[in-house]
């Protein structure tokens, strides 16, 4: 079986029972259960959750996005070998020291195979909660060009590319359109102020405004663990997004927890540590790609520039890229997972078989 063969690339069109939309997102697909099967494996698995919890299966894929695209490579390559596995594991393994460490739960309840989750339905807070303790970026682009405001914070005049900050930076933004809320403009993925979230917080989906502190503090407490883990292996957690929602256990109690991913290279950035006290900054996140496709294309400007998206996605749709830029970025994904979990990450031969006979025969799911 070739290298291509081990990657799952399609991960929408698995035979899982279910009576909703399959919801695909870039990378994770989500078969949501029916009432019956989510019920039966509530009792079954027992798993700490309200008897009329919904339930998913979120299968991830190898699939690899950047300035809004999917890529591809050479010789049938339809994503990155092992990125999934990679993802997920080092979320399980954060989201498991958060739990040990008394932080929050998250919304995975099982984890039938290294690319498939069983997850509780979460009501999501409306907030992509970004925390930084270095400024590079978008935060650097924008204090080079003169705004020294991030988020209703200021911040010191003397800063210098990829300098450690005073203190962490909460800089959150939207999650989706929300609509009507004063001074917060009507789009996707706009920076806000604690303000913001405090005077409308039932519009961001908070329960309470005594959440807005818990949000806070198991944002700064998980950015905390994972660094001083990181720290361990010489990298520096430099920044990354949480998510948060609401899910209500077997007792009635509606809870805050972790959602999606957390800590992982396509949700942060990790630097080499070494390289870095050297000076040089060496990427262990997704923006090793990033800055692998800048260099790739001549005119990297369609990349960045949004009023050239019809040829961005034309330049994606139409490009498979070198064999060698496609195992850089697996060997970046797969060491950095390794080096988090201290185990071997093992690449399925066949993925979509796996998955389907494990909730086969494990799981009833499929028929």
């Amino acid at each position: 079986m070739s290298l291509a063969d081990k990657v799952l690339a399609v991960n929408n069109d698995l035979p899982i029972r279910t009576d909703a939309p399959v919801h695909s997102g870039k990378v994770r697909s989500v078969y949501w259960l029916t009432k019956e099967d989510s019920r039966r494996l509530i009792k079954e698995k027992g798993y700490n959750v309200h008897e009329d919890a919904e339930l998913a299966v979120m299968v991830i894929s190898d699939r690899i996005s950047a300035f809004e695209c999917i890529w591809t490579g050479e010789g049938g390559m339809q994503g990155v070998p092992g990125k999934g596995a990679a993802l997920n594991a080092i979320s399980n393994h954060w989201f498991k020291l958060f739990r040990e460490q008394g932080l929050a739960d998250s919304h995975i309840l099982d984890i039938p195979h290294p690319l498939v989750w069983v997850v509780q339905k979460a009501k999501p807070v409306m907030i992509e909660a970004i925390c930084r303790q270095y400024i590079t970026g978008s935060m650097w682009r924008s204090y080079a060009k003169g705004e020294r405001e991030f988020c209703g914070i200021e911040i010191a005049d003397d800063l210098n590319k990829d300098q450690k900050l005073p203190e962490l930076l909460i800089t959150p933004s939207t999650k989706g359109i929300l609509k009507d809320i004063p001074g917060v403009p009507e789009v996707d993925d706009v920076n806000i102020t604690r303000n913001d979230i405090v005077n409308n917080f039932e519009a961001f989906q908070f329960r309470s405004e005594a959440d807005i502190d818990l949000y806070e503090k198991l944002l700064k407490e998980g950015f905390d663990v994972i660094s001083a883990e990181l720290e361990k292996i010489d990298q520096v957690f430099v920044d990354t997004k949480f998510e948060f929602g609401y899910v209500t256990d077997a007792d009635g109690n509606e809870n805050l927890i972790y959602m999606d991913e957390v800590g992982t290279p396509d949700s942060s950035r990790i630097w080499d540590g070494a390289s870095y006290r050297d000076g040089k900054v060496i990427e262990n996140s997704k923006e090793v790609f990033r800055q692998e496709l800048l260099s790739h294309f001549p005119d990297s400007d369609i990349l960045v520039n949004k009023d050239r998206m019809e040829e961005r996605y034309a330049l994606a749709r139409d490009n498979e890229l070198p064999a060698a830029l496609i195992q850089k970025v697996s060997d970046t994904y797969v060491g950095i997972a390794e080096k988090i979990t201290g185990e071997k990450l093992t690449l399925s031969e066949n993925p979509k078989a796996e998955i389907v006979e494990i909730l086969r025969e494990q799981y009833g799911l499929v028929d």
